[in-house]
Formats: structure tokens, sequence, C-alpha cells
């Protein structure tokens, strides 16, 4: 059995949503809902799914850049929203984040070098030489070099700078790593460079990645496992293999028609999902995905479907693939 690097347990994050003269709580954006979900030391397992479906708020709340509303996560059998003082800034140092946005999270009136040594200051390394040799060598483990330690953000370009977000993520020698839609803003010739460079390091640094994405080729290039996201829910998890060649839940079989084939003399036959997505501030009863499911009946409409195991470790939350369901 793998070894949990990272355990989710019933994990929710509500918004509140003020309104009123005293801006009193009127409701609450069930963002994520229910999520558990564990990351194998050393594995890259990716999150995907349509935009504001919660994935990101996942990511931000197993690293307490937001508080969650309840659950647990463990990281390496440590709770992780219990620890305090001196053991939660240790525990920053193993767990980072690369940013979906490199340039909006770089100070523009800071090098980069100096941006990317200030987590190795906050953590420990006072020697500022010391801090320099371990800038640059990052900087070159991403494919960049010394003298561009002394530049600004605003000289490089976007995949430059994603390179810089890369490289201080890893400037602390974390274990586990959030990548929050790293290359959705690049060029595509670009996103492979990136996914090359992120791959490679995990091999060399035995990293841990949770990679956040909506592109499915780019989850399938880089994951070992996929879990797939509905409106603050995991609808279906498994291995990369096993989902793109036997997707179970009706809205990754969706997604997955919808990846492009690059051969104009074959064609893959579309399911086009009807409606809008459910919003997480009222989200539909049973199953959140009956509103646009073409193979919905009732029962969908009223019991929400767990995730069960289907076998080999494959987790899918659909009352079609459970017993006693029409066929």
């Amino acid at each position: 059995m793998p070894e949990n690097l990272i355990e989710v347990k019933h994990l929710k994050k509500y918004f509140p949503v003020r309104g009123g003269l005293l801006q009193n709580i009127q409701a609450y954006v069930q963002a994520v809902d229910d999520v558990s979900f564990a990351v194998h030391r050393g594995e890259c397992l990716g999150l995907v799914g349509e935009s504001g479906c919660g994935k990101t708020t996942v990511g931000r709340t197993i690293l307490r850049l937001i508080s969650a509303t309840s659950g647990e996560v463990l990281f390496e059998g440590r709770d992780v929203f219990a620890l305090k003082g001196n053991d939660l800034k240790n525990l920053r140092r193993d767990m980072q984040i690369i940013f979906q946005d490199p340039y909006s999270s770089l100070d523009p009136r800071m090098p980069i070098g100096e941006s990317i040594g200030e987590g190795l200051k906050a953590h420990g390394t006072k020697d500022a030489r010391q801090r320099n040799e371990i800038v640059v060598n990052m900087l070159r483990k991403v494919g960049m070099e010394e003298y561009h330690s002394r530049r600004y953000p605003h000289e490089f370009s976007g995949g430059q700078r994603q390179r810089i977000g890369i490289a201080r993520a890893l400037a602390t020698q974390p274990k586990f790593i959030v990548c929050d839609e790293p290359v959705s803003a690049l060029d595509v010739s670009i996103q492979a460079q990136v996914l090359n460079i992120l791959r490679q390091l995990q091999r060399e640094f035995k990293l841990t990645f949770l990679f956040v994405a909506h592109n499915m080729s780019v989850v399938e290039h880089i994951s070992d496992r996929v879990a797939v996201m509905y409106v603050g829910k995991i609808v279906e998890l498994t291995d990369r293999v096993t989902l793109f060649n036997n997707p179970q839940h009706p809205y990754t079989q969706a997604l997955m028609s919808a990846i492009p084939i690059p051969d104009p003399d074959l064609k893959r036959e579309r399911i086009v999902l009807t409606g809008d997505v459910p919003s997480p501030l009222r989200p539909p009863p049973g199953c959140r995905f009956h509103t646009r499911c073409p193979l919905a009946f009732d029962r969908c409409k009223v019991d929400e479907p767990p995730l069960v195991d289907l076998g080999g470790g494959h987790y899918a939350a659909c009352h079609l693939r459970q017993p006693g369901a029409p066929s």
C-alpha cells in the first residue's frame, strides 16, 4: 500500500454571504462540501473540474491560507488545523504553493532573487551568501541563470515568471506543493516546458503534488491519479489511465468527450450538457449533477450518492454504479 503524505477528511469550506443594513449573514456559499481524499507520498494527484467547482479552495484550505469550516487535514499524521506557533511555521516550510498568476504574487519593487530568498530568511537561513547560493541553484534548476536574480518581475515573460514561482516554492525544500493552475495562463508551447520542468523536479526532489487544473490534457500529461470535482464535491477518483480509458461518472464522461483528438480523420462522440452549472449558494438536492445529467432518474433528485469504491481504487459518486440501479 502507498504511504499517504496528505489525508483530507470531510473537508468543508463555506463562505458567508452578508446583506442588509447590519450586514448579517444571509446564506453560505458551499465552495467545498464534505471532501475526502488522500495524496500518496511522491505522487501527483490531479484535481480537475469546471471553474468555480471549489478545487482552488481545496488546495488553499489544505495549506491553511484560508480557514476551513470543518473537517480534518493530516500531514504525515499531524493535524494541520491544530498546529500553532513554531510547529505551524515548520509545517509551512514543508508545504508550498505555485500560484496561477505569478506576477501578482511577486513584489514589483523587489529583485526576484530577494523574493525567492524571503522564504529562506523567514525559515532560519540568516546568512546572505548561503541564501544567494540556494537562490541561484533553484533558478538554474528551472532553466534560468544567476544574472536573472538581479532583475525585476516586469522584465520577464509569463513563462519566465512562472519558472520563478516554481523556484520560490522549491527554495525551502518542501515535501508537498499545491500547483494552482500553474500553466493555464501560458501559451501551449510554454505549458509543455513548464510541465516537463515540474515532472523533472518531482523526480529529483521526490516531491508530492496536488495539481489543480481544468485542462484535461494537461492533467493527463502530469498526473498519477485524478480526482474530478463538481460543485464542491468529488464525483470520481482513480488512476490516470483508468480515468481516461474507462470513466464511470456521467460528468467525467462529458469532460472526456470534450478533449480534442489531434487527428482530423478521427472524431469523438461529444456529450453536450444542457443547462447551467448549479450555484454553490443553493446547490440542488440529491446528486448535484442531476440537473444536467442525461442519465438521471428519480433517485438522483432525492438521495446524494456516496463516493464508493468500484474496485481497484476506482471511486465514483453515482447511483448508476451502485446495486439496484436501473440498467
